[in-house]
């Protein structure tokens, strides 16, 4: 199964592609929408065309967000949720089903504690997926969403009989 992962945010959105049978993954490709505009709807339009050219390049078969947090500053989270919307429209758009994950799951399922540093998120993912690039930290939060949902989604085909 391919899988797209997506870290957004309204100035860089992470994302990271990965092969996935449950057990073992790799990774295909990742990267970050840096946003240019000074205009936030512009901004939003460019993490839409930037997660729809991974789609069309890489035509995973799921995507997994993970899901906004409550910042101290609403502003934040809203344009926070407005960078979610845009990436998942890309999605939708494409027919592809969306899963959502809390960033609490991704820490959990990555590295075996919620409340784990994003450094703690990044080395994990270097030793899973073998990543030797450099790679930004929202790059490898996207990944573990990613990763988050392929261990999610193995186990539950076995809890339905399937895995």
């Amino acid at each position: 199964m391919r899988i797209l992962g997506i870290d957004p945010g309204s100035r860089a959105t992470g994302f990271g592609v990965i092969d996935s049978d449950g057990r073992q993954s790799r990774h295909v490709f990742s990267g970050c929408i840096r946003t240019t505009s000074k205009d936030f709807s512009m901004r939003l339009g460019e993490i839409y065309a930037g997660i729809n050219a991974v789609l069309e390049e890489h035509t995973p078969e799921q995507v997994a967000v993970e899901q906004v947090f409550m910042a101290a500053n609403p502003s934040s989270a809203l344009k926070l949720g407005h960078a979610r919307g845009a990436a998942i429209t890309a999605a939708v758009i494409a027919k592809l089903p969306v899963f959502e994950y809390t960033p609490r799951a991704v820490k959990l399922a990555l590295v075996g504690t919620g409340a784990a540093e994003k450094e703690q998120v990044q080395h994990m993912i270097r030793l899973l997926l073998g990543v030797r690039q450099r790679m930004t930290l929202d790059e490898s939060d996207a990944l573990a969403v990613a990763l988050c949902h392929a261990h999610n989604a193995s186990t539950s085909a076995k809890l339905r009989g399937r895995g």
